[in-house]
């Protein structure tokens, strides 16, 4: 049982969590180091989502403790409005190794969801810039998911996470990538290009002079690793491209290694104008978003920003590129970098491939199996209109065992850390296996 009272248990409002169920029986994780958790039992967990896609690296990482330590003793805050600090401009120019050289300016932000929220913003602001002010709409994708705010939620695609707050921004949908017939995809399908052109269907309807940008994931995470078919995004990026609309990747799960790649952009060949990011950026030691933009966008903003004392762009947050948050990502990206994780990925990730696959024959309850890079999305047939029932069951059997993987909606979602040993993904596997023949 847990050591904390229930007025402590009831002060807590957790977020994307049944407060009620776990209220009555908590899963309380005390420490963590390299690929375990240890709960407050005293049991060593695996953590086979990395975090929440965040700790790639593992946890308890010497170089990032030490990084974060030293920079508390030295400069613990520094106000991110007309002064700065060493550690931001390095960290800038760090992220811009990762990135596509065409994306090499970058803004600070405290977490993937503020990082979307710029990205929306200055993408309006953009086209004011150059002359075109009805640009204002922005088209998701079903099955999209971009963070909680107001802006996340608009472009989102995800119904649960959409209904319950009425109207949002104003913002359209393509239609997903999961073709019927597609399932049990090892990687990437060469069926479902062509959904791509849903896109020229909405701007049919509201007009290219009415729309800022299209917003995808490149992989889709949240709702349940959905990879996008051979020539997809090529494809958006041409009716882009053809159609005078900006392009942003939510990379906020795929950048820094998680697809094998630098980034979704380079996994899968199609550059961008945004980039949003967040989580691996620090490792998930300390929150820390950011975006990255097309030169071009930012000279936009200076060529047009009047007096050079004057502001270009009034937009911020006063945990902008947080000195302790650059530190930590300093050290975590020289970690990905010195220790060759990306390849380390990259090369797993066909072993990682079949590991996951073989789990078809574990019940027939499961109707879909997707993977790529060091991420994949599990589907399980839902009984009676309850979607989430069977992964939650799931889910607790494997903490039981002494696993930790996400469920969510009708999916079971892993993403193991970039230094999980085989034998590691393995037991994992095989207790998957075990989980759903209990179903």
């Amino acid at each position: 049982m847990s050591k904390l009272t229930q007025k402590q248990l009831d002060s807590h409002w957790m977020p994307y969590t049944g407060n009620r169920e776990f209220k009555r029986d908590p899963r309380i994780i005390a420490s963590a180091d390299g690929c375990f958790y240890k709960d407050d039992q005293g049991r060593d967990i695996f953590d086979g989502l990395s975090g929440l896609w965040t700790c790639g690296l593992g946890h308890n990482v010497a170089r990032i403790n030490e990084a974060v330590a030293q920079q508390v003793k030295t400069l613990d805050y520094s106000p991110a409005f007309q002064f700065g600090h060493e550690k931001s401009f390095q960290l800038a120019e760090k992220i811009t190794e990762f990135m596509p050289p065409e994306l090499n300016r970058i803004f600070f932000t405290g977490s993937g969801s503020e990082s979307v929220d710029t990205a929306l913003k200055v993408a309006r602001a953009y086209w004011r810039k150059k002359g075109k002010g009805t640009k204002t709409k922005f088209i998701g994708r079903a099955k999209g998911y971009h963070g909680a705010g107001v802006s996340g939620f608009s472009v989102g695609g995800i119904p649960a996470n959409r209904t319950l707050y009425g109207q949002g921004l104003d913002s359209y949908h393509l239609p997903h990538t999961q073709a019927p017939g597609t399932e049990f995809t090892q990687g990437m399908s060469d069926v479902g290009a062509e959904r791509a052109d849903a896109l020229l269907d909405l701007i049919t309807m509201h007009d290219a002079s009415n729309i800022a940008a299209v917003i995808v994931e490149p992989m889709s995470g949240s709702a349940g690793v959905i990879i996008p078919p051979q020539g997809y995004l090529q494809r958006l990026r041409d009716i882009c491209d053809q159609h005078d609309i900006l392009l942003v990747f939510d990379e906020v799960i795929t950048a820094f290694g998680r697809m094998g790649a630098n980034t979704g952009s380079e996994a899968f060949g199609v550059t961008p104008d945004i980039i949003t990011m967040a989580k691996q950026v620090t490792n998930g030691v300390i929150p820390m978003g950011a975006v990255a933009f097309k030169e071009e966008i930012y000279d936009t903003f200076m060529e047009q920003g009047g007096p050079d004392y004057m502001l270009e762009l009034p937009h911020g947050y006063t945990y902008s590129a947080h000195p302790v948050a650059c530190a930590a990502g300093l050290a975590s990206l020289a970690e990905i970098q010195e220790q060759g994780l990306v390849e380390q990925v990259r090369n797993n990730s066909r072993y990682w491939e079949e590991v996951v696959h073989s789990l078809r024959s574990s019940s027939e309850l499961i109707t879909d199996i997707r993977n790529y890079g060091y991420a994949a999305g599990i589907t399980i047939a839902a009984p009676d209109g309850q979607p989430a029932r069977r992964p939650y069951e799931v889910a607790m059997e494997m903490w039981a065992k002494g696993f930790y993987v996400r469920y969510g909606g009708d999916t079971i979602q892993l993403a193991p850390p970039f230094i999980a040993e085989r034998e590691e993904l393995d037991r994992m596997i095989n207790a998957l296996g075990e989980s759903f023949g209990k179903l």
